[in-house]
């Protein structure tokens, strides 16, 4: 609304006995206002739309009009639902105020009364809740409305074009420059955009340059409105898809015990000793779990991420379960898509290579959706249970690593060789702790069915007749050799067959 309002106007609305402060607010640029002639020396008037939303709203009931700067549209009332509630529940506060006035011999008291009630919130809590305090000025205004207009009166009524529509000064070649800073991808701050914006209005020759708070009202407005856009344009489509579209829920119950396993590796948050090399290093641990139980059922620690270990792995899984998972929903980094395979279709599809054998389905997740796997859960359940309490535990990152590792900690280094002496596992001892705690951690009640434990779920495996001789060639590795007069050389040595000899 581009019309400007008397400061007196203002200053009887807000309660004020003179207009000092109003003044004093217009100097200090709160307000966009202009001077005017008046009879005895100069006075304001304030821009409506650099006013608060309560004194607009109060403008608004009372259709209060001045000079208009700029021809306002022909534009359709539009009443949205928040007005429609807000009516009803000031129609509900003028009710109450009128019974309570029965009870008292004057309505100055009464008022009084009612308005202490009332602003304390336990008198109407959930009108007050949705509504918030009020004035004795704006209770008899109510009142008023409500006996000349009834519920009519009391709605706020708002010029708009269409639901969603925001009044406001801010032409569009201003907007445009605005939301150019808001949308960046460097993700401006809304005070740094609004200096900016003004910058560039100030080169352009733009005289009467709106305040601040204009251009702040406009952007919050816009963010509520066109939160999409904002996400997107501000935080890429990862945080899109995260923050605003629609995802799939899964329903657990259609499957049993040992239908998938989902696979993933987690580096240790603590050291253990190299066997190969004797010194401490940050291990890998790649393991199996059971969808259904959300038990871990085979596992493999190894120095550096490699296929045979995620088939010693598998192979574990499949002797603790007794049973060949029908899917295994697995990791897509690049132990999981290494050379083990041959001929692999990566489009989440069966393929040809060890788990065919077995006649096991293999889906690849997503990159960068850790929502998709469940394992991700467990891992930091193991983090915080189990990792925290090693004796050779490193922290997750720099960020949150050990005081006792921290340059200049002389006294935790002292006080963690006194209790520990340093103490580092073996691989073979870390396997003892782990099993340890995955029997603790498999008496506790399964999230899949509250009624009984992961163990107990686990138990409800139907078992199958495993051979291991077929398991055993899953620790087998192909490799392709070059054909040669000598035949073919492993491992320094050479291996002929007269079968070769004619090919």
């Amino acid at each position: 609304m581009d019309e400007y309002i008397s400061i007196n106007k203002i200053a009887e609305l807000k309660g004020l006995k003179s207009t000092r402060s109003i003044r004093l607010a217009i100097n200090q640029g709160k307000y966009i206002a202009r001077e005017i002639e008046v009879r005895g020396g100069k006075s304001y008037e304030i821009l409506y739309s650099s006013l608060e939303p309560d004194i607009q709203d109060r403008l608004d009931e009372e259709e209060l009009k001045t000079t208009s700067l700029v021809p306002l549209e022909n534009k359709e009332n539009f009443v949205s639902e928040h007005a429609k509630l807000t009516a009803l529940a000031r129609v509900d506060i003028v009710v109450a105020l009128n019974n309570l006035r029965k009870k008292y011999p004057t309505k100055k008291e009464a008022d009084s009364v009612f308005l202490d009630l009332y602003n304390s919130g336990m008198y109407l809590p959930q009108i007050y809740k949705f509504v918030g305090s009020i004035s004795i000025g704006t209770l008899h205004r109510w009142v008023k409305m409500f006996e000349n207009y009834g519920t009519e009166g009391l709605l706020q009524k708002r010029k708009t074009n269409r639901q969603g529509e925001y009044n406001t000064i801010l032409n569009e070649e201003t907007k445009q420059i605005f939301l150019k800073y808001l949308l960046h991808p460097n993700k401006f701050s809304i005070g740094k955009a609004i200096n900016l914006t003004k910058h560039i209005l100030e080169k352009r020759g733009y005289k009467n340059i709106p305040c601040n708070l204009t251009f702040r009202r406009f952007a919050e407005n816009f963010k509520k409105n066109n939160y999409s856009k904002w996400i997107l344009f501000r935080e890429g489509e990862k945080a899109y898809h995260d923050k605003i579209e629609p995802y799939i829920e899964r329903d657990i119950s259609k499957i049993e015990v040992g239908d998938v396993l989902i696979a993933d590796g987690h580096v240790l948050n603590f050291q253990i000793i190299n066997p190969f090399t004797g010194k401490p290093t940050r291990a890998t641990l790649v393991g199996f779990l059971d969808w259904k139980s959300t038990a871990l059922v085979g596992y493999e620690i190894m120095m550096s991420e490699n296929t045979q270990c995620i088939a010693s792995a598998l192979r574990n899984s499949i002797l603790n379960l007794g049973l060949i998972p029908k899917v295994v929903y697995q990791d897509n980094g690049k132990a999981f898509k290494a050379k083990y395979f041959q001929n692999i279709d990566f489009d989440e599809a069966g393929f040809n290579g060890i788990y065919a054998t077995l006649g096991i389905k293999s889906v690849f997740a997503k990159p960068y959706n850790a929502r998709a796997k469940v394992i991700e859960r467990f891992f930091l359940e193991f983090q915080e249970e189990f990792e925290k309490m090693m004796t050779s535990y490193i922290g997750t990152s720099i960020e949150y690593k050990p005081a006792w590792l921290k340059r200049g900690e002389k006294l935790h280094r002292d006080m963690h060789k006194k209790l520990t002496k340093n103490y580092i596992p073996t691989v073979q001892e870390a396997i003892k702790f782990i099993d340890c705690w995955l029997e603790f951690h498999n008496s506790k009640p399964c999230p899949n069915d509250r009624s009984i434990t992961i163990k107990e779920c686990l138990n409800t495996v139907r078992k199958q007749d495993i051979d291991k001789n077929i398991l055993n060639d899953l620790m087998m590795k192909m490799e392709a050799r070059t054909i040669n007069k000598h035949g073919i050389t492993f491992l320094g040595m050479h291996y002929r067959s007269v079968i070769i000899y004619w090919i």
